[in-house]
């Protein structure tokens, strides 16, 4: 629970980053706080990163099925539209193909 927990708060933390400069170019955020906070956010998905255990490439394929289920989540959460039943398989097939690389025995 804890490795998934990091890889969620991860993934907020890659797409904050993301999101930011976004909200700038399409002029909706004043680029005085968008862009730091984002530059802030991207520093600490990179240290999030430095946190798991496995190797890197490990992590960052492991990372990715997290990755997906929380965009799919921002997509509902942030900019309202509801996940299609498409996204849904999506989200579980990319989980299913995180916990294979995530918690293979060691």
């Amino acid at each position: 629970m804890k490795t998934l927990l990091l890889y969620t708060v991860t993934a907020l933390a890659e797409i904050l980053g993301c999101f930011l400069p976004l909200l700038w170019l399409r002029q909706q955020a004043a680029g005085w706080w968008a862009l730091p906070l984002a530059a802030l956010s991207l520093m600490v998905f990179v240290w999030l990163l430095t946190l798991h255990d496995a190797p890197s490439g490990r992590v960052y394929a492991a990372y990715g099925g997290v990755y997906v289920s929380v965009a799919v989540a921002w997509l509902w959460a942030v900019d309202g539209v509801r996940p299609s039943t498409w996204d849904a398989a999506g989200v579980a097939i990319t989980l299913a193909g995180m916990a294979l690389i995530a918690f293979q025995p060691r």
